[in-house]
């Protein structure tokens, strides 16, 4: 299964959420056995959302590999320092589970 990960980010700190993301959520995130399989930006008049996608075994796995990653004391301190020293860039994240469909090439591929 599939987590599609949508963040609104500031703009003004776009820098920031980017070297936060790319040095240390990445790096923290494999050492829980997350699947990133791409990362992408979009862009509106007003907002900016950074898109990224995951890919997990099941449901209960994520679940318990989201927990453990977001209770890390390094990323905890990591989030803690830079909404001290920057401001906070997230400004929302949501988050949902994609489920192929049997017609899906993806389900082709995963699908024998």
């Amino acid at each position: 299964m599939y987590q599609l990960r949508i963040y609104k980010v500031n703009k003004d700190k776009r820098e920031a959420f980017h070297e936060r993301f790319k040095n240390h959520a990445i790096r923290i995130m494999k050492k829980y056995h997350f699947c990133p399989l791409a990362v992408w930006e979009s862009f509106t008049d007003d907002d900016m959302e950074f898109v990224y996608m995951l890919e997990w075994p099941d449901k209960g796995t994520m679940e318990r590999q989201w927990a453990v990653f977001l209770a890390d004391k390094e990323w905890i301190e990591i989030k803690r320092q830079m909404a001290s020293e920057t401001g906070e860039p997230v400004i929302k994240a949501t988050g949902r589970v994609l489920i192929p469909v049997e017609y899906s090439p993806v389900s082709q591929v995963l699908i024998p």
